[in-house]
């Protein structure tokens, strides 16, 4: 098992860079948490308030290291770079969705609302958050919300190949998302009013974009790489055998050869 650190800090930076749609997703469910605390108890609210996180974001690092299994098991057949595609072009969407230029990925949203089905009523039975179980439980549920943003991660995680480096991904995008949500439970109104600015949100997005077209970039250094790794030990192999092989034929040449002196000898004796 190895750790990729330029993929754990290219997570944590998509996770940032993605403020504007963290806030737009959880924003609400953040101020609720807040007005679940009155206001004077502001060492509990920020406990509730953590404790939501941490178990949010634990409950990311769990679909990572899930789907991560099956991925592993993916990219032992050869289809990493198959994976580092769809999550280049995942996370393109993503930039395109945050900066409204296209709003395609909502598609994709709305295919993992299937789940959420199910998964939303457990969440409004702990409501309201007045303790840390209530805050801990409703982020481990809330982490499976529908989200093109976690989506796009999450192809990007698993695309690492190995069960464990993608659950680490997805705790290194989670808390990179965590500032932007955590302080939206305190400072909402002036966090939202910051993140409307059109330019910066085009900002967030065009980095996205590109962290999707390096993504893309680097599955074809993996593709390359993987080719060079497969041709090598054949190259190897054939110079180890070519010797080997000169060497029976000398030894044919020399036995035919011996063979041919003593057939003479023997004639000239007769």
């Amino acid at each position: 098992m190895t750790f990729d650190f330029t993929s754990i800090s290219a997570a944590f930076f998509l996770g940032l860079f993605s403020s504007a749609h963290c806030v737009g997703m959880c924003g609400g469910i953040m101020g609720a948490l807040s007005m679940a605390v009155p206001a004077e108890a502001k060492r509990k609210r920020w406990l509730i308030l953590m404790a939501y996180n941490l178990a949010r974001i634990t409950s990311y690092g769990l679909i990572g290291l899930l789907l991560g299994r099956f991925a592993q098991e993916l990219t032992a057949w050869g289809g990493q770079t198959i994976l580092r595609c769809l999550a280049g072009l995942l996370l393109i969407a993503m930039g395109l969705y945050l900066a409204n230029w296209w709003r395609g990925l909502i598609y994709l949203e709305n295919a993992g609302r299937f789940l959420w089905v199910y998964l939303q009523p457990l969440g409004k039975k702990v409501m309201p958050v007045n303790s840390l179980s209530k805050a801990l439980a409703l982020g481990i549920i809330w982490g499976w919300l529908p989200c093109g943003l976690v989506y796009s991660a999450l192809m990007f995680a698993i695309a690492q190949g190995e069960a464990i480096t993608s659950s680490i991904v997805m705790l290194g995008f989670g808390v990179g998302t965590l500032p932007a949500v955590l302080l939206s439970g305190v400072f909402a109104q002036t966090l939202s009013s910051w993140l409307q600015i059109k330019q910066l949100r085009w900002l967030f997005a065009l980095a996205i974009i590109l962290f999707g077209l390096w993504t893309i970039w680097g599955s074809g250094m993996h593709s390359h790489s993987a080719h060079g790794a497969h041709q090598h030990p054949l190259s190897h192999q054939a110079a180890e055998e070519m010797p080997e092989e000169q060497s029976g034929k000398e030894h044919d040449a020399h036995h035919a050869h011996k063979h041919h002196q003593d057939s003479g000898s023997h004639e000239s004796h007769h």
